[in-house]
């Protein structure tokens, strides 16, 4: 299983963006969270079996899922002591 932790700013916050992210990954079988953080930006922890639709969620979330929102910054790295989880949810 790939994991991936990815951190956005922009306009992020306010615009749907979590939820469209959780409605990209639902809709590629990416399993994690998405949550807020306190200087603006979100953070995403992501993973999959399938590293071609993981490649397409990180492509998406670089161009932002939310149709208002904007990614001026994406910093990737990849963790596998990202707890693993059947689902993806927001915080």
């Amino acid at each position: 299983m790939r994991k991936v932790r990815i951190n956005v700013s922009g306009r992020v916050q306010g615009v749907g963006f979590r939820f469209a992210t959780k409605m990209l990954a639902d809709s590629l079988g990416i399993y994690g969270s998405a949550k807020n953080e306190d200087d603006g930006s979100v953070t995403i922890e992501a993973m999959s079996q399938n590293d071609m639709s993981l490649e397409q969620f990180i492509e998406k979330v670089k161009r932002s899922p939310a149709p208002f929102g904007r990614v001026d910054s994406f910093n990737l790295e990849e963790d596998l002591t990202i707890p693993e989880t059947n689902r993806f949810i927001t915080n």
